[in-house]
């Protein structure tokens, strides 16, 4: 009996070594997800909050929106601009209608009937005036209509040719850059619109509204934080005793209260330089006191739906025992 009471105390040394190694393997920290600041290009005032605080959100979904001011005017005419050259265009590759062709024909029609007129009445003063019937600004002044209707009559031909001919190709070319330049202004109007509206960039979960509807928060201030979706990840703090051991690709477990099992994770990053440095010489006691930030990414979709901020162990593996 005296042996084992005399044991006791080493047993219970053993004990508390084996319990102490196993602490210098665990690490502490939170679960977290990327936190997501979306901030107002402008100062203007919010007229709409399509979102609240817990919704869960897309990418590419419109969040908030903040009043255009003199953009929207501006943006209706350029609009309106486009839609005009497009109708130029559109009736420059269609060419002149049926009915454009047969007016031309009719105008044509009418000014050689005129002309015909014309010549006789030209005839006649003319015969008249060498009967000396009528006096020769009769005869000028005939001529001068003879020669007006020779002259409406050619331009009537001439329309009639070119509506029969169609658009020129010059003119074709010319209404697709006039259409070209119309939507090169809308396109940086609307670029300039879109910085009125807040968008999220990815899918995830608004955590918080910082502005309300119809206030002015300031140019780059947040007015919507977003927490984005998926698996999230554990923020711990190596020590610098095991910062040897901790590198990019390190296989770790992951222990969250209120989980069953252990996540599997692996390390993604972990920090260069420590979290705290002191300034004078580096003893054994001073790096002790050093710790690096690292992030573990976990590999289990159980932690998916985990929330943020809960308490995390993350422990790596023991070393191997040195054989004797």
């Amino acid at each position: 009996m005296s042996r084992w009471l005399r044991a006791a105390p080493l047993l219970a040394l053993l004990a508390g070594a084996c319990s102490d190694d196993r602490a210098g393997l665990e690490m502490h920290g939170t679960l977290e997800r990327d936190r997501l600041e979306l901030v107002a290009e402008s100062d203007e005032q919010i007229v709409e909050v399509l979102v609240r605080e817990g919704d869960r959100v897309l990418a590419g979904a419109l969040l908030l929106r903040q009043q255009a001011g003199t953009m929207q005017p501006r943006l209706d005419q350029a609009r309106a601009a486009l839609a005009e050259a497009e109708r130029r265009l559109a009736d420059a590759v269609a060419g002149p209608r049926p009915r454009e062709i047969d007016e031309g024909r009719a105008a044509l029609a009418g000014a050689e009937s005129a002309v015909a007129t014309e010549r006789r009445e030209f005839e006649r003063v003319e015969q008249l005036v060498e009967r000396k019937l009528l006096s020769a600004s009769s005869l000028d002044q005939a001529r001068t209509r003879r020669d007006a209707a020779v002259a409406a009559r050619d331009q009537a031909r001439a329309r009639l040719r070119l509506l029969q001919e169609g658009t020129r190709p010059e003119q074709i070319r010319e209404a697709e850059a006039a259409v070209a330049r119309s939507r090169a202004a809308l396109a940086e109007l609307e670029t300039s619109a879109a910085l009125y509206e807040v968008r999220a960039p990815r899918a995830g979960r608004i955590e918080a509204l910082p502005y309300e509807l119809g206030e002015r928060p300031p140019a780059r201030a947040p007015v919507v934080v977003l927490l984005a979706e998926g698996t999230p990840y554990a923020r711990i703090h190596v020590p610098e005793p095991l910062r040897v051991r901790m590198t990019a690709g390190s296989r770790v477990a992951v222990s969250i209260d209120g989980v069953e099992d252990a996540l599997d994770g692996t390390v993604r990053f972990i920090s260069a330089e420590a979290s705290f440095t002191p300034y004078y010489a580096l003893t054994q006691k001073d790096r002790a006191r050093l710790s690096y930030l690292a992030e573990i990414a976990i590999d289990d979709e159980r932690a998916a739906g985990l929330p943020v901020g809960v308490p995390v162990q993350v422990t790596i593996a023991a070393p191997p025992a040195e054989s004797r």
